[in-house]
């Protein structure tokens, strides 16, 4: 396959998880009763049950396993650390504050991606991000005002963890490209455990109602199971960068799909962030856009 092309669908494969962790509000709200951490551990045991079911029919080697340390910290720490993080943060500020200030990893990506072997920053990935991340401040804010209380640092501060872990461990996956994409399903069983020790340390226990299963099934099979493969896949072989920007259209198509099934109620930042996340997107794609052109073009 023409290495273009294999980027180019690899890039779109990485967009399929923004696409999946768009649909992680609207499932979280239905399975609204149980603990963040008891999700967490309940959501990727399953994603390492289909892993290990995945990995087992496809006949790979346990050698596989055999990775330095920095591989299993970048994993682990990446997967986990990013869920527990938040956690704290939004139990420490407030909810609009937390999440904008999260939501800088897609421009960390960005800006962290310049260090990459043969990757290029150039203006339009920044204002891409930029335009992208004012999409998701009029998204979350509403067009309202929001400001920062130092009584919240330490929230700020967890929020801000957050956002530079993910992003470092995607720009690392993507120096670890030769690792094989199938560890995601051991990264997710580490992730389980650990979610379940600060389950048993810090939560109550809740069984899930009856009408709670499909979409705990559903979260741990799509935006915390096959999302994590597919964005693995898409940062280590696809455009990092653009990947970056499109991330963006997570709590947009996010808003979009809580609108629809009714577990929210219509904003006018919806659509204005809709044209600010679709044109910052569009901006930061301007070298695949004239890449993919000139192919076009038969030019080399």
């Amino acid at each position: 396959m023409h290495t273009a092309t294999f980027r180019h669908k690899a890039t779109l494969t990485g967009f399929g998880a923004i696409l999946l962790w768009g649909m992680l509000a609207l499932l979280t709200s239905y399975c609204a009763t149980i603990p963040p951490f008891q999700l967490t551990a309940m959501t990727f045991a399953i994603a390492f049950l289909a892993g290990a079911g995945y990995f087992i029919r496809t006949g790979h080697d346990f050698s596989v396993f055999k990775q330095p340390p920095a591989v299993w910290l970048n994993g682990v720490l990446g997967l986990f650390g990013y869920h527990a993080l938040y956690f704290m943060a939004l139990k420490r500020a407030p909810v609009v504050e937390a999440s904008l200030i999260n939501y800088l990893w897609p421009v960390l990506i960005v800006l962290f991606s310049a260090f990459l072997p043969g990757e290029r920053l150039r203006w339009f990935h920044l204002a891409g991000v930029a335009l992208g991340f004012g999409g998701v401040t009029l998204l979350l804010s509403n067009g309202g005002a929001f400001s920062l209380d130092a009584r919240y640092l330490p929230g700020y501060a967890l929020a801000l963890a957050c956002s530079v872990i993910w992003a470092l461990y995607s720009v690392l996956s993507r120096k670890n490209s030769a690792v094989p994409t199938v560890l995601i399903g051991a990264f997710c069983g580490a992730t389980a455990i650990l979610s379940l020790l600060c389950h048993l340390l810090w939560e109550q226990t809740v069984v899930p109602r009856a009408e709670e299963w499909l979409p705990i099934l559903l979260l741990g099979l799509g935006p915390v199971g096959l999302a994590f493969y597919t964005w693995d896949f898409g940062v280590k072989n696809g455009n990092i960068r653009l990947l970056g920007a499109l991330s963006y259209a997570a709590p947009l198509l996010s808003s979009v799909l809580l609108l629809c099934f009714g577990r929210a109620a219509f904003r006018w930042g919806i659509p204005a962030a809709c044209a600010f996340i679709i044109g910052g997107s569009l901006i930061a794609s301007l070298d695949s856009l004239r890449s993919r052109a000139g192919r076009k073009a038969g030019r080399p």
